[in-house]
């Protein structure tokens, strides 16, 4: 990939964000790729707080499960959609909700897409690979 930029990885399963991490490697995607464990800890790692070390430069692209304790997607998106130094990041969310409620309320905040986990390891990494192409020929500002 040409432009580096950093990723934020928004995932509460170790699993799976083990898989992304994975499938990071075995594609070569050379993106830093940051981990937080729910929607609380991503906000303050993107404002700095709570003991966390403000991300610098901003991640570009935030890789968003929905389902997560404390904060979970929707109500993070939120939060980032209401921030004027955030609110341009790009939001893919990457989730096992296939309910069309929580499809509506994040598109109605503004995603890039909205992508169902897979549960092999072959296609999951299918899906990172296609992510990767999205964000490779997608011209950012």
């Amino acid at each position: 990939m040409s432009t580096k930029f950093h990723i934020l990885l928004v995932e509460d399963d170790e699993v799976d964000a083990m898989n992304v991490k994975r499938a990071f490697k075995k594609l070569k995607v050379n993106n830093p790729l940051h981990h937080a464990s729910n929607g609380i800890e991503a906000l303050n790692m993107l404002r700095g707080g709570a003991g966390h070390e403000k991300l610098v430069p901003t991640p570009r692209i935030i890789l968003l499960d929905l389902n997560m304790p404390q904060m979970n997607g929707i109500e993070f998106l939120t939060e980032l959609r209401k921030d004027k130094s955030l609110k341009s990041i790009s939001v893919i969310v990457l989730t096992t909700s296939n309910e069309e409620q929580d499809k509506v309320a994040a598109y109605d905040l503004n995603v890039a897409g909205y992508v169902l986990k897979p549960v092999e390891t072959e296609q999951f990494f299918k899906t990172i690979c296609a992510l990767n192409v999205y964000w490779e020929i997608n011209e950012m500002p």
